[in-house]
């Protein structure tokens, strides 16, 4: 039993149960036995990999797409470049490289970083050094022309799970049985935010909703329509919410959500339909494949580009590392993107 497991299961019975996204809060953030707040959980030490670990390309092409959409907006010569959980730095660095090809854009360029862990910013600062500013919440952001990146950042967001029923819907919980933490379900409720649902739901099907994503969508979405700017969100889920997500990984392995709290990363999918819902008044492009996007940003010719100057083994890691990011059998199906854009601006370059 882990100790924030102990700490669960004393508080759930002087208590009572608690929600998906109350266990997520506390398995990804306690101050003492959080996830989050007491590791870097990335690359091949940590216990998963994000396609920024995987390849420079992945950054590089998201860095150009942004330049693009900069210079489409009339070149603006200040613009906030922020990004949204951004892991050890790894993509922001590679996205400044990509800037370096447009003087400038990069000259424009404050960088912002939005990071609730302590691990992960000394791990930012080592790679990136200390033109970096920090914050807790996207709200402290400094107005101004928003350039954004969220890669996997929405599928950590704790959500609530409900099961569709007869009479109603019953919220899945997280209560103690014969010592341990499980799952159970409360009694049937009405649940307005699910009314809608009800047309494409039957009895047993549950739907997931993340109660953080709307702020944070509808804040991206009022700037961007403010001052202009794109927001680039790539992460795993669908158009609509629909099943049981809630997964962990453990020393990138899948491991039950409720059997190690504190020591395993617990995501869920995002709900696309919902984020590009809330990001009105801002314009959002179609939900499209990671695979397809990052092909339409040129990612085989800088792949090729790249291959002329390697010798075996890299040569086998750089075409297996494209792969992985564009093949619809690995991430390039599995996941998603979508862009939030000013409404009377062309879209962002490898968008529908």
């Amino acid at each position: 039993m882990t100790p924030l497991a102990d700490l669960l299961i004393r508080r759930i019975a002087a208590t009572g149960p608690i929600s998906v996204a109350e266990y997520m809060a506390e398995c990804l953030l306690h101050p003492q036995h959080g996830y989050y707040t007491t590791r870097d959980p990335l690359g091949a030490k940590g216990d998963f990999t994000t396609a920024p670990e995987i390849s420079q390309m992945f950054g590089e092409c998201l860095g150009l797409c942004l330049a693009q959409a900069w210079t489409d907006q009339g070149a603006p010569d200040r613009v906030v470049l922020a990004e949204l959980g951004p892991g050890r730095g790894t993509l922001m660095a590679d996205v400044l490289r990509a800037a370096r090809a447009l003087p400038d854009f990069r000259a424009a360029i404050e960088v912002h970083l939005v990071e609730a862990s302590p691990a992960l910013r000394a791990a930012q600062a080592k790679i990136l050094g200390p033109e970096i500013t920090w914050h807790d919440q996207i709200t402290a952001l400094p107005e101004g022309p928003l350039f954004l990146m969220a890669n996997e950042f929405f599928d950590a967001l704790p959500i609530r799970q409900f099961v569709r029923d007869e009479g109603g819907w019953r919220e899945r919980q997280i209560g103690v049985r014969d010592g341990a933490l499980s799952f159970g379900l409360t009694d049937p409720m009405p649940v307005a935010m699910l009314q809608h649902r009800l047309d494409d739901t039957a009895t047993g099907d549950m739907v997931e909703i993340c109660p953080a994503l709307p702020a944070i969508a509808t804040e991206i979405g009022r700037r961007i329509a403010a001052h202009g700017g794109a927001a680039l969100v790539l992460d795993y889920g669908d158009w609509r919410s629909k099943g049981d997500t809630l997964q962990a990984v453990k020393d990138h392995e899948y491991d039950s959500p409720l059997a190690r709290p504190g020591q395993s990363d617990l995501t869920a999918h995002v709900d696309f339909e919902a984020l590009t819902l809330c990001a009105s008044p801002a314009a959002v492009t179609p939900m499209t494949p990671q695979g397809v996007l990052l092909e339409r940003l040129g990612i085989t010719a800088r792949a090729q580009a790249l291959a002329a100057n390697l010798g075996e083994p890299a040569l086998s890691d750089h075409i297996a590392a494209h792969r992985r990011l564009t093949h619809p059998d690995e991430m390039g199906r599995l996941f998603k993107s979508v862009a939030i854009y000013p409404r009377d601006v062309p879209a962002p370059p490898g968008f529908a």
